[in-house]
């Protein structure tokens, strides 16, 4: 095992993000010098994502996260997919080999899955139907893991119905594209946004809340804020709500594996998470 780890994050938007803290943390645990670099496209310097990807390669980076925008277009820049991620079509980790070859990985529906069933149990969605909006990388692994957790039915909304077809033709089956959400919302168990609206610096809501319902399960895929306006309405609606942070938490232990070989202590990464989430909120 290497006691220096050098990792990253490709993406826009990302200056709050707290994968930095997570990683970083996780090596010195196991003994490891560790340096988590964000770099933004949309920073001072803009680089595309080719650029970028052929800058960490040649920098020796052991490998890098990769977010929105980028889930789907890094996969033709990677020399290997796995085949979970090749299933997915959207990968969130990369990783480079000793002589610089990359394999893309998704963690992101391991991720969401676990912190699905830590949040609300193996039966809150199982044989129902949901409702998901978004369709873009992040949605592609939600919508994977919802498959796993065993739903019924699907009833996916995209601003891009393109994309929202392409996803439910992949997905196999069970899947309705909507034209819009709302109508769908009353009979559903629950309601996941995989959209980045409602982020910081992404303003607005994924879909009307007053729609929601006090029976239902409402997650969100967004950790930065903790809460977004969408989930404090549906919670205002009774719904029990589920943010982004246990998502990360989980995908940042697979990714990490990924990276070093070793399996860092969920339960600290938790732990770090929250800690520099108070930090960050200060």
């Amino acid at each position: 095992m290497s006691t220096r780890m050098l990792v990253g994050l490709l993406g826009a938007n990302i200056g709050q993000s707290l994968a930095p803290a997570l990683h970083e943390d996780a090596a010195a645990a196991a003994g490891m010098i560790g340096h988590y670099h964000l770099m933004d496209v949309d920073g001072p310097r803009p680089r595309t994502l080719p650029e970028l990807l052929a800058a960490v390669r040649t920098a020796g980076f052991a490998g890098v996260n990769v977010t929105f925008p980028f889930k789907e277009a890094v996969i033709p820049l990677l020399d290997e997919v796995s085949p979970e991620a090749a299933e997915i079509g959207a990968v969130n980790t990369v990783v480079f080999d000793p002589a610089g070859r990359s394999t893309g990985h998704n963690t992101d529906r391991s991720g969401f899955r676990e912190a699905f069933l830590a949040a609300f149990g193996a039966d809150a969605v199982r044989g129902k139907t949901v409702l998901q909006l978004g369709a873009g990388g992040a949605g592609r692994a939600v919508a994977f893991a919802l498959r796993d957790l065993g739903v019924s039915s699907l009833r996916l909304y995209d601003r891009d119905t393109q994309r929202a077809r392409n996803l439910s033709a992949d997905l196999g089956g069970n899947c309705e594209v909507l034209d819009a959400p709302e109508p769908a919302a009353a009979s559903v168990a629950g309601i996941v946004n995989a959209t980045p609206i409602g982020m910081t610096g992404h303003a607005g809501l994924p879909m009307t809340p007053e729609v929601v319902q006090a029976h239902q399960v409402v997650a969100d895929v967004i950790y930065t804020p903790l809460e977004t306006e969408f989930l404090k309405a549906a919670k205002a609606k009774g719904a029990r709500t589920m943010g982004g942070a246990g998502m990360c938490v989980h995908q940042a232990v697979r990714a990490f594996e990924l990276f070093t070989g070793c399996v860092p202590d969920i339960a600290r990464m938790e732990r770090t998470f929250l800690a520099a989430a108070a930090r960050r909120n200060v």
